[in-house]
């Protein structure tokens, strides 16, 4: 009895530790794991999936938020590579999101990070026909940026060195050896005449120094001209406010000389009204003076009875 006990005893312990064991192997598989994921597939079609495998950590901001699930060639006649991934399920991947593939160059170990371009995008949740999950587009990673720029600068190296070797062929060589010659030359012609180059330096500098001293001349003529004309448009504006108070003073003159004639035109005809007037007065004096004297006896011996007229009793 004591070795049947013993026995189970045993057993019973192999067995918990064997529960433990799965337990722990569950636990290691992902089986504990409670987190929930979205998944979404990424199309590479330029970036190398050197050092990527299944179970890479996918990456944003530099925080893991996800790992590589399965990826294969997409085929269907793209040249890619299908890459399924899963992420948490709190992850803000936009529909702008980008994809690329940063390579550790030390350990050669490789991740996928995600970018958002614009945070103030809508989430990526549509699915396009023919897929199972959202796709993100592919981005360019800065690897492939400094490739194509070290390309573009070795192409442009090589193009130089075609035009530097172009320009240095036989005949430019012999150009150039042609033109060294004859600055040589040149400079010889100039060592000797430089006694005649300094004497014309010097006519120059006379010429500029003359040139100077009549355009200070021409600029004391032109200020004196100046002045002349100022003088002169003085002059002309007395003159003419001295003519314009003569023409005021005879247009006053003419005024009250008109005046004046106007009163003597009115007094004569005055005077010759009151002349008439004595004249015509004069006329009839005499007029009544010639009627008396044609009746001399009137005059002597008064009127007394008119005598009859002819024809009268």
């Amino acid at each position: 009895m004591e070795a049947e006990a013993r026995y189970t005893l045993v057993g019973t312990i192999v067995l918990i530790v064997v529960l433990l064991l799965v337990a722990g192997l569950v636990w290691l598989a992902g089986g504990a794991d409670r987190v929930a994921y979205r998944h979404f597939t990424i199309y590479f079609s330029h970036q190398s999936m050197d050092g990527l495998d299944i179970g890479s950590a996918v990456k944003m901001r530099g925080i893991k938020v996800g790992s590589v699930d399965s990826y294969q060639f997409a085929g269907g006649g793209k040249d890619a590579v299908r890459m399924d991934i899963k992420v948490a399920q709190d992850t803000p991947i936009r529909s702008n999101a980008e994809a690329i593939v940063n390579r550790n160059i030390v350990t050669g170990l490789s991740t996928i990070e995600i970018r958002n371009p614009d945070a103030s995008s809508p989430l990526l949740t549509e699915v396009l026909p023919d897929e199972h999950y959202p796709v993100i587009a592919e981005g360019k990673s800065n690897l492939d940026n400094v490739a194509n720029a070290l390309s573009k600068m070795a192409s442009s190296g090589a193009q130089v060195l075609d035009k530097v070797n172009l320009l240095l062929s036989d005949a430019n060589r012999k150009n150039i050896a042609d033109t060294i010659q004859n600055l040589q030359a040149i400079s010889t012609n100039l060592a000797d005449n430089k006694q005649a180059l300094n004497t014309a330096i010097l006519s120059i500098h006379k010429a500029a120094d003359e040139f100077g001293a009549a355009g200070v001349s021409v600029s004391r003529a032109a200020n004196s001209a100046e002045t002349s004309v100022l003088d002169i448009s003085k002059n002309a504006d007395i003159a003419l406010r001295q003519a314009t108070s003569t023409m005021l003073n005879l247009q006053r003159q003419t005024t009250q000389a008109s005046d004046s004639l106007q009163g003597l035109a009115e007094v004569g005809t005055m005077e010759f009204t009151a002349v008439s007037r004595d004249l015509r007065n004069s006329a009839d004096a005499v007029s009544t003076a010639g009627q008396s004297l044609s009746n001399p006896r009137g005059v002597l011996f008064g009127t007394g009875k008119p005598q009859p007229g002819p024809g009268e009793q």
